[in-house]
């Protein structure tokens, strides 16, 4: 099920982000996010604009996806928004990155949102297929910027203009 997030489900998705961390492919974040910093972070999201979205499993929270400001306080950028997306480890290769997307891609605009961007590293193949499945397109392509512990890959955008998305669905 999926449900907007609340300040209860900062533990689980804290740890979600961090087993991100742990597999040095997902993120380029090489420290453990703490709480007080995921707490910060949620306080800047709100259900206006800018949500958090769980996905409950037997009532636990085995998945998130976040719609942030792309380029915060750029207002000629309003309509554009990054989207981020973590699963639990157990629960990956279940279908459940591409539930939350899809749900991503049905209600975006309902907060003002016309294009899509999921940055990302070339390394995570899984979450490469994925957008692709959804009609994402490769937007930019940084080469070699990212230094996970002497393993250097890049820096992918993907993006999805979400007028042209919905007629896809």
């Amino acid at each position: 099920m999926i449900r907007p997030a609340k300040y209860e489900d900062l533990p689980a998705i804290n740890e979600i982000y961090n087993q991100a961390v742990d597999s040095r492919s997902a993120t380029a974040d090489l420290d453990y996010i703490s709480f007080d910093e995921r707490d910060k972070w949620f306080s800047e999201h709100n259900s206006d604009k800018y949500p958090v979205f769980v996905y409950e499993v037997s009532g636990n929270v085995v998945g998130w996806l976040s719609i942030s400001p792309y380029r915060k306080g750029r207002r000629a950028l309003d309509e554009a928004a990054e989207v981020s997306y973590y699963i639990h480890n157990n629960f990956q290769k279940l279908g459940i990155g591409s539930k939350l997307l899809e749900y991503c891609i049905e209600n975006i605009s309902s907060y003002g949102i016309k294009h899509i961007i999921c940055i990302l590293l070339d390394i995570n193949t899984g979450s490469i297929k994925l957008l692709e499945k959804y009609g994402f397109e490769q937007w930019a392509y940084l080469p070699d910027i990212v230094n996970l512990d002497g393993n250097i890959c890049s820096h992918l955008f993907y993006g999805l203009t979400t007028d042209i998305a919905n007629h896809k669905l």
